[in-house]
């Protein structure tokens, strides 16, 4: 499948996973959990970016204030998702 018929996920659907896994995550947990769940050729959009590797999703939502901090690492609500 080429780059051009590579669906992107949205990192609404990455928020969703981490608050249905319930846990905390670092960085380096949360891209594992991302790969496995999307697959490690996945790429991501937002309402403002596209083409993202796992790393770049989280970094950017990082960046956003879309991580909560929990425990050792941070975890997200479901408050933090825009939804549209």
């Amino acid at each position: 499948m080429s780059a051009a018929n590579t669906q992107e996920v949205h990192g609404h659907e990455v928020m969703r996973m981490m608050v249905e896994s319930g846990q905390a995550y670092d960085a380096d947990s949360l891209e594992a959990a991302i790969h496995q769940r999307f697959g490690e050729a996945a790429r991501f959009c937002t309402c403002s970016a596209s083409g993202m590797t796992a790393r770049e999703l989280i970094a950017f939502l990082q960046q956003r204030g879309k991580f909560v901090p929990s425990g050792e690492g941070f975890s997200t609500e479901a408050s933090k998702i825009c939804d549209h």
